[in-house]
C-alpha cells in the first residue's frame, strides 16, 4: 500500500512538471522561448530549487471552469539558491490555460511574497502570462499588486518578462525594482494592437507597441535586454550578485582579483584640451572598476546619463555618471528620473553610490519646460539626499550650478568629493557668467572689441573663480587627484565610509516629487 501511495505521487509529479503537454511545450520552443520549469532549472543552482503548491488548483467552478483544474494554477512557485544565495521565485506557464493569472495562481504568489519578506530573501518573478482569467474577476490583481508595494524596500524584486505581459498584469513588473524583457519574445502594454486600432485607428504590431526596444529606448521601463530566454537569466543570476538579500545587509565583499592600488596612466590624456569636446565617460567607469566590469542599467534609455552596478576593490557600488557624447551631459527630464530612481534603488540595499560628474546644466528648451523639468529634476535633487549610503562624488570636467547639486554636492550631502585638475566648478559656464556680470560693458564697447574684450574676460573668469583650487579652499571639494590614481583614491573613500550610520529625524514618510 504504501508502495502504491510513493509510485503514485511521483506519477503525479511528473504529470504536473509536463505542463500544457508535447504539443504546448513544441509551440513554446517554436516561438523561441523556454517553458516555466526549463527556465526555473536555467535560473537556479542544479538541483537546488523545491516548488511549494505544486498541488494548488483553482476554485472556479462557473462557465464550464470545473473541467479545467489544472494543478499550479499555471505558476510555479518556490525557492532554492543561486550562486549560492537563497532566492525566492515564480514562473508562469504560458504552456497551461495561456498562463492566465486566477485567485489561486495570485495567492501563490502573494504567499511567496509574505514569505520572502519575512525570511528576508529576493524574489525573481518570469513572466509570461496571457492576463487575468475572465472567469475569475481582477481580484487576483490586487493581491499580487498589494505583495510587490508590501515587499518593497524590504528585499530586492525582479521581474523577468519572459512573454506576454499585458492589461492590469504590467503593473506587477513596474512595481518591483528591476525589469529585464527579452528581444523579440516579450511585450508589455495595458491595451494590445487590436484594442487600439479598434479605439484610435492606429496600426501597430505588438513588438513595436510594448516590446524590448520602446520599453528600453522610449518609455524607460526596461532596465536590461537580453538576445534570449538564457541570457536573460544569466544576466538576472549576475545582477544578483551585486544586490543583499534585504535592506538589512549589504552587498557581500568579493575578492575579484583586482589590485585596489592599481593605477591606469590612460586617464590622464581622456580629457580633451578643448572643454567643449565630447568624450565617451564609460570608458572612465571601465578603466577604474574591477576588472573593467560594469553592468549598466536602463542603457539605452536617457543616455545623456549612466547608471549601473560595479565593484571597487570587492565593494558592490551603484555609479551615475553624466555622458558628454550625449546633449553634452546636460540633465534633462528622462536622465533625472533614471537617475533619481537609481539612487533611490542603492539607498533602499545599502550599495554606496559614486558620481562622476561632468555636467553644464539642464537642458534648456521649450520642449523641456513644458515637460516638467523643474519636478524631473527634483526627483534626482531628492533621491540623492534622501540617501544615507555612502555618498563619493568625482567631478571629472564641468560642474556648474543645480545640475551639480543633482550629481552630489557636498551642500546636498555628499560624503567626499574628490576633483580632476581638470575641474571647472561655478554656477553656470564662465561664458555665460561673463555675459551677466559685464553686459553693460560688452554693450559699451564697438563691436570689433567686443569678441576680444569677452574672451578675456572669460579667461580671467576661469582661472580665478572656476578652479578646483578655489573650490578646494571653500572647503565644496575634499581633495584634488590625479587621474590616474582615482580608481585607489575611490578604493580608500569606500573603506574609510563602509561602516557610516546616518540617523534623521523620525517622520512618517518623506512626499517625493512626482
Amino acid at each position: 500500500m504504501k508502495e502504491k501511495k510513493l509510485q503514485e505521487l511521483v506519477e503525479l509529479e511528473k504529470q504536473v512538471k509536463l505542463g500544457g503537454g508535447e504539443k504546448a511545450t513544441e509551440k513554446q520552443h517554436a516561438k523561441g522561448k523556454l517553458t516555466a520549469d526549463e527556465r526555473i532549472d536555467a535560473l537556479f543552482d542544479r538541483d537546488t530549487f523545491v516548488e511549494l503548491d505544486m498541488f494548488a488548483q483553482h476554485q472556479c467552478h462557473e462557465f464550464d471552469m470545473q473541467s479545467k483544474r489544472p494543478f499550479r494554477d499555471c505558476v510555479i512557485t518556490g525557492f532554492g539558491k543561486i550562486n549560492g544565495k537563497r532566492v525566492f521565485a515564480y514562473a508562469q506557464d504560458a504552456t497551461v490555460m495561456g498562463g492566465s493569472v486566477g485567485f489561486t495562481h495570485g495567492e501563490k504568489v502573494a504567499e511567496l511574497k509574505r514569505m520572502a519578506v519575512q525570511t528576508k530573501v529576493p524574489v525573481v518573478a518570469l513572466l509570461d502570462s496571457g492576463g487575468g482569467r475572465i472567469q475569475e474577476g481582477s481580484g487576483a490583481y490586487s493581491l499580487i499588486f498589494y505583495a510587490d508595494i508590501i515587499t518593497s524596500g524590504i528585499v530586492p524584486q525582479i521581474s523577468a518578462v519572459m512573454g506576454n505581459c499585458a492589461g492590469g498584469g504590467v503593473y506587477s513588473p513596474a512595481l518591483t525594482d528591476f525589469i529585464f524583457m527579452v528581444e523579440g519574445t516579450s511585450q508589455m502594454f495595458i491595451a494590445g494592437p487590436r484594442v487600439i486600432k479598434e479605439a484610435t485607428g492606429e496600426e501597430i504590431s505588438m513588438q513595436e507597441l510594448g516590446g524590448a526596444k520602446p520599453h528600453s529606448e522610449i518609455s524607460g521601463l526596461c532596465d536590461f535586454v537580453a538576445k534570449d530566454d538564457r541570457e536573460c537569466l544569466e544576466r538576472v543570476r549576475e545582477l544578483l550578485g551585486y544586490l543583499p538579500s534585504s535592506y538589512l545587509e549589504r552587498p557581500e565583499w568579493e575578492d575579484t582579483g583586482d589590485k585596489p592600488d592599481r593605477c591606469d596612466e590612460s586617464l590622464i590624456d581622456i580629457i580633451p584640451e578643448n572643454p567643449r569636446t565630447p568624450f565617451d565617460m564609460r570608458q572612465i567607469i571601465l578603466k577604474i572598476a574591477d576588472n573593467g566590469e560594469f553592468m549598466e542599467v536602463k542603457k539605452g534609455f536617457a543616455k545623456n546619463i549612466i547608471t549601473g552596478f560595479a565593484r571597487l576593490g570587492g565593494y558592490s557600488v551603484g555609479i551615475v555618471a553624466n555622458q558628454p557624447m550625449v546633449y553634452a551631459g546636460c540633465l534633462d527630464c528622462d536622465a533625472s528620473d533614471k537617475a533619481g530612481r537609481f539612487y533611490r534603488t542603492c539607498d533602499c540595499f545599502n550599495i554606496p553610490i559614486i558620481t562622476f560628474a561632468d555636467v553644464p546644466g539642464y537642458l534648456p528648451g521649450v520642449k523641456e519646460e513644458y515637460k516638467g523639468i523643474i519636478r524631473h529634476g527634483a526627483k534626482m535633487l531628492y533621491g540623492f539626499t534622501e540617501a544615507t549610503v555612502p555618498k563619493i562624488s568625482l567631478v571629472i570636467r564641468k560642474a556648474y550650478g543645480g545640475a551639480f547639486a543633482a550629481m552630489g554636492s557636498k551642500g546636498m550631502g555628499a560624503d567626499v568629493v574628490l576633483a580632476w585638475p581638470t575641474t571647472e566648478m561655478a554656477i553656470m559656464g564662465p561664458e555665460a557668467a561673463v555675459s551677466v556680470l559685464y553686459q553693460k560693458d560688452i554693450q559699451a564697447l564697438k563691436n570689433e572689441d567686443r569678441e576680444g574684450y569677452t574672451r578675456e574676460k572669460v579667461q580671467d573668469y576661469r582661472e580665478k573663480f572656476s578652479t578646483p583650487y578655489f573650490y578646494a579652499s571653500r572647503r565644496q571639494i575634499d581633495l584634488i587627484i590625479k587621474p590616474h590614481e582615482t580608481r585607489p583614491y575611490l578604493i580608500k573613500m569606500l573603506e574609510m565610509l563602509k561602516d557610516k550610520q546616518e540617523f534623521r529625524e523620525g517622520r512618517k514618510h518623506g512626499n517625493t516629487p512626482y
